[in-house]
């Protein structure tokens, strides 16, 4: 298991957000409902891996939104300014390294003091997730991620050629030292939000990004945390930081064979291989069953609202939706209802 999950850890440029070819609106659309407020809350929009900030398909999806709520403000997150490299910090640095960064960027754009709406694309939704939790200054009031990783990925899909092939190929090379290992969980995105059900210790020791944003502890998996790094507990700040969203809104692809397994999107995850056992298949071979999703509401994070989501869930402001078609193929009717009635609120 850990070598397949060294061979495909390091990504693929399936996961390119906007930057796909027809991933991004069409333009041939009749603007009639717009809606004129006087000041509609500002979006922030976190583009996903192998794209870039200010890509042709990150700026028209902003002229969209911009076409939908007349004068509001939209900025588009960045690590940094010029755009190959923007790309390449998808796949190499420290989440949480960048996460800072991104925390003084929103602060100091003042169209956003106040707060504003936040939409991820895949990585980028978990992403902007970690940082309502750890931060949320300036506040985020709606959260819309589009086809992430809210439980991590379990299994990869191999490289295709596109716009970041060369940054897969580099990522994948490097990623045979080891997915957990030190210089890994330090330096390759996707390496900090990689999680193997069949090798949860391992995971929770090593991994310092995806089971802190989801506040896991050995306990919760019937497991001791004396043979783990110390564990300090939960972040209740976590919680009290989600709980103060207004909507959380989770969107699952229904085709999508990137994110690995798709229910990631809906805080689903694979179950551990030992609890799938079927029976003896013969000459000691052991049958397993067809993988087995936990979903959002059987997870150790929701019932022990580890994060606050069991609480945001409860009282309505968790909302499932899907769109038709694969990661990251977005078409209109994908996000244009859920922009107009959950972005550019009046502030």
């Amino acid at each position: 298991m850990v070598a397949l999950a060294l061979g495909l850890l390091a990504l693929c440029s399936q996961f390119l957000s906007f930057s796909q070819a027809g991933a991004y609106p069409a333009s041939s659309h009749s603007h009639a409902n717009v809606s004129v407020l006087s000041k509609p809350r500002p979006l922030v929009l976190w583009h996903g891996l192998g794209d870039s900030h200010s890509s042709p398909g990150m700026m028209r999806f902003a002229d969209e939104v911009k076409a939908i709520h007349e004068g509001i403000f939209v900025h588009s997150i960045y690590i940094t300014e010029d755009l190959d490299e923007d790309r390449k910090a998808g796949w190499f640095g420290n989440i949480s390294a960048q996460l800072e960064l991104v925390v003084d960027q929103l602060n100091n754009i003042e169209e956003l003091k106040d707060g504003f709406d936040a939409m991820g694309f895949s990585q980028g939704g978990q992403f902007l997730r970690a940082y309502v939790e750890r931060y949320n200054s300036p506040p985020i009031h709606n959260l819309i991620t589009f086809g992430s990783q809210h439980m991590g990925v379990a299994d990869m899909p191999m490289c295709e050629p596109g716009p970041g092939y060369v940054w897969c190929r580099l990522a994948r090379r490097m990623a045979r030292g080891g997915v957990y290992g030190a210089w890994a969980q330090a330096n390759l995105i996707q390496a900090q939000y990689y999680r193997d059900p069949d090798q949860l210790p391992v995971y929770l020791s090593r991994n310092h990004f995806m089971p802190d944003i989801n506040n896991e502890l050995p306990e919760d998996y019937g497991l001791s945390s004396s043979s783990m790094a110390p564990i300090t507990g939960r972040n209740k700040t976590y919680a009290k930081n989600l709980q103060s969203l207004n909507k959380f809104i989770m969107v699952l692809f229904t085709e999508d064979k990137t994110v690995v397994p798709k229910e990631s999107s809906w805080f689903g995850s694979y179950a551990p291989s030992d609890s799938l056992r079927t029976g003896d298949g013969g000459e000691g071979q052991v049958v397993l069953a067809e993988k087995t999703i936990i979903p959002m509401r059987m997870q150790p994070v929701y019932t022990t609202d580890a994060i606050g989501l069991r609480t945001l869930d409860e009282r309505g402001d968790v909302l499932l939706e899907t769109c038709e078609g694969e990661h990251m193929v977005m078409n209109r009717v994908c996000w244009e209802g859920l922009v107009k009635e959950w972005v550019g609120g009046s502030t």
